[in-house]
């Protein structure tokens, strides 16, 4: 269970963000110290991130620096694993104390029943080749051979390779992903469901009922969600998390059962 308010950022990917889109990000983790109930990061943190058995990416270390102490606070911190940033692991877990994990999760965040994926490779046709590669880039024993690259040449690839994806605002404008919400939110199975990945922020109330939320990207813009039992906010940073709403919606009451 994830209290309230829950606060969900994705895609900041440091490394290659800008250096106001880092210091907003920090602001932001300082200022949840005294605000949130719970932080959500939906993938794609960093750029590139891996953990070699002594070494670390260099870049981005205050915003590391902040989840610790936001950690120290007592806020729960929970981490979806991204395209870019699936190789976390001992760092994060256990000198960090994020709760790391591969998506999907599933469970009660803010008093909603909740989903959480970061939305890489689940459209049926125009995710098949990533799919592919995703098999091979997780692969235990292809980890291992990277860890034995040394890491400036490691994260030189890494950086090189990646320049296609992070550049990528979703070609169909994140309604892959928006199909897929509806299919999955249709089954009732959960209330909210919250991808990443598309870069698109969006707050959208189904027919069904069920509400698919997406922050956005941080790398473009200082987006994010706000969850409290009552409803689902998409906010943009101004040197508070308390700004206005940009687009909200309410938690529907649950219809009472039919009197016999």
């Amino acid at each position: 269970m994830l209290p309230s308010p829950c606060y969900v950022v994705s895609d900041a990917h440091l490394g290659v963000a800008t250096r106001d889109a880092e210091r907003s990000l920090v602001a932001f983790l300082r200022h949840l110290e005294r605000a949130a109930g719970s932080l959500v990061i939906n993938g794609d943190l960093f750029e590139f991130w891996f953990e070699w058995r002594h070494v670390i990416p260099r870049s981005s270390f205050r915003v590391l620096a902040a989840l610790a102490d936001l950690r120290d606070a007592g806020v729960p911190v929970l981490m979806i694993a991204g395209n870019h940033d699936c190789w976390g692991g001992a760092v994060l877990r256990e000198d960090v104390g994020i709760d790391f994990v591969f998506g999907p999760w599933e469970g009660e965040l803010a008093g909603w029943r909740t989903r959480i994926e970061h939305g890489d490779g689940l459209r049926a046709r125009e995710d098949r080749g990533y799919r592919a590669l995703r098999r091979v880039l997780r692969n235990p024993w292809a980890i291992r051979a990277f860890r034995l690259i040394h890491p400036d040449l490691g994260s030189r690839l890494a950086l090189g390779s990646s320049h296609a994806s992070r550049t990528y605002v979703a070609r169909d404008e994140g309604r892959g992903l928006r199909a897929l919400a509806e299919r999955a939110l249709a089954s009732r199975s959960a209330e909210l469901l919250v991808y990443g990945h598309s870069h698109v922020p969006t707050v959208e109330r189904f027919a069904t009922g069920g509400v698919y939320a997406n922050a956005g990207a941080w790398l473009s813009a200082p987006t994010f969600l706000r969850v409290t039992p009552e409803r689902v906010s998409l906010r943009e940073w101004r040197d508070s998390a308390e700004s206005a709403d940009l687009h909200a919606v309410d938690h529907a009451a649950e219809k009472p059962l039919p009197q016999v």
